[in-house]
């Protein structure tokens, strides 16, 4: 006799509200974009509060990008191999311990961790592109897009003000208690939002490439910030830097659990992309900390406009709220086709307004024309970058992708900062640590340079793509004609 047994379904997990997700979404992003932009406006304040020199102040921003390298290559693979509710967790413990530690150790040394440690969570801005892609229905995924890049440039908006305001009326310590509050609060609506779900990866995360990774790059950048003081050893450290790169790229090419994905580099436009990348984010740098540098240095000094932080992210404000215009634009031309044309309006709009800061820098509302010019160009651009691989790899190397063009944009926001430190400490006011006036409008040149760069290696990337479809096609219709005996 057969014993029958009543079968059990496992119990559905019930999908998140479509509402619910967006909106966390967006504070993601909100939250997380604020933090990069809250640091350059406030980076003079917390030179003056520690007594550092320019060189040592901007080891704060630039641990800020370091971190966020890292996090770039590791938060969307944790995301696949983990969950999205695990990695939303572990990412909020990061950002809400970097803002504690310089809040309760108020030194030098805890704001440089702190920094590294909001750099590395910071970069869970790249999360929702994953989670909302794995429990949205289609078409929804773009109205998603959408609403990031909105937040995107909510968030910037937030950070150049936010910090200033914030500093105005109580002290750095107690900015990065309210911080940390904020990380709590996003961390606990993340967890409540996101489901429970199976990982979507049981790959390997390469942590040895990119611990290697910043390890070199770190080595570089110390060379440039501290070569006028260091001399020789500075110029050790770059050769070692410059050799432990090329022996990374020369591992990583043979390893079972490369960081990126070399092959997604072979495919038309992505490598132009992912340079633009990180020439976008060495221009954003440059021209943030000028801009901090020259508007808050006291008139004393024979040049700067003496303003506050909350007086420099007002001026700034042009640039974050360009934010707002230009992405979804830039992503549907991509989709059309038009990936080099992105790149190029983008470089080109950069390039006119630092040309324009170049010549006109002494006036507060040059500052706000000039960052109009570079905020638009720069958010054309990102679209642009982050866009063209996107549309090139499958679905389950999308984060991989989108970490790959965000590392190296992190890696150029840290060679632009430690590029213009340096020329900041070339010659300074004498009997003062202030650098001479001349030295801001050659950064600013120095920091068009890289647009330039943009526009060049698009180019040169269209022609080769050209060069190709034509001996493609001259293959394709070239036909072998028989010989009649």
């Amino acid at each position: 006799m057969t014993k029958l047994t009543k079968s059990v379904d496992p119990p559905r997990r019930v999908a998140p509200s479509r509402g619910a997700l967006m909106a966390v979404a967006a504070l993601l992003a909100t939250v997380t974009n604020a933090v990069t932009f809250m640091f350059p406006p406030l980076v003079p304040l917390m030179q003056a509060q520690f007594g550092l020199d320019v060189s040592a102040s901007a080891w704060i921003f630039t641990a800020m990008t370091l971190g966020g390298g890292a996090g770039f290559v590791l938060l969307p693979r944790l995301a696949d191999v983990l969950s999205d509710r695990t990695t939303a967790l572990l990412s909020g413990a990061v950002l809400t311990v970097g803002a504690l530690a310089p809040a309760i150790g108020n030194s030098y040394l805890t704001l440089l961790i702190g920094s590294a440690l909001l750099g590395f969570g910071s970069s869970a801005q790249l999360l929702p592109l994953g989670f909302l892609r794995r429990h949205l229905p289609g078409d929804a995924v773009s109205t998603a897009v959408s609403v990031l890049i909105m937040a995107t440039g909510s968030g910037t908006v937030a950070g150049m003000v936010g910090g200033g305001l914030t500093v105005k009326f109580l002290s750095l310590q107690s900015f990065f208690f309210i911080l940390a509050a904020a990380m709590v609060a996003t961390t606990v609506a993340l967890v409540v939002v996101l489901p429970p779900s199976k990982p979507e990866s049981s790959g390997k995360i390469g942590v040895p490439g990119t611990v290697w990774m910043l390890a070199w790059l770190t080595l570089i950048l110390l060379a440039l910030t501290q070569g006028l003081l260091w001399g020789t050893a500075a110029l050790v450290l770059l050769l070692a830097g410059i050799a432990g790169g090329v022996a990374w790229v020369l591992v990583e090419r043979r390893s079972s659990a490369a960081v990126f994905d070399v092959k997604v580099l072979k495919k038309p436009f992505v490598k132009p992309a992912c340079f633009a990348a990180g020439m976008f984010g060495a221009v954003d740098a440059g021209f943030l900390l000028l801009v901090a540098y020259y508007t808050q240095t006291r008139t004393s000094a024979g040049y700067g406009l003496g303003v506050d932080a909350l007086g420099t992210g007002l001026l700034m404000l042009p640039f974050a709220l360009m934010m707002f215009i230009g992405g979804k634009a830039a992503e549907k031309a991509v989709a059309k086709g038009r990936k080099g044309s992105v790149l190029v309006v983008g470089a080109t709009i950069c390039a006119v307004g630092l040309a324009w800061l170049a010549v006109a820098h002494q006036d507060q509302w040059q500052y706000l024309v000039g960052a109009a010019l570079v905020g638009a160009g720069s958010r054309v651009g990102y679209s642009g970058s982050f866009a063209v691989p996107q549309m090139v790899v499958p679905e389950h190397k999308a984060g991989m992708a989108a970490g790959m063009v965000g590392t190296l944009m992190a890696i150029g926001i840290a060679f632009g900062a430690a590029l213009v430190t340096a020329l900041l400490t070339v010659a300074t006011v004498p009997g003062t640590s202030v650098p001479e006036a001349y030295l801001y409008a050659v950064g600013y040149v120095i920091t068009l340079g890289f647009s330039l760069l943009v526009l060049l290696v698009t180019l040169v990337s269209r022609l080769r793509q050209r060069s190709n479809r034509g001996a493609t096609r001259v293959k394709t219709h070239t036909r072998i004609t028989p010989v009649k005996a």
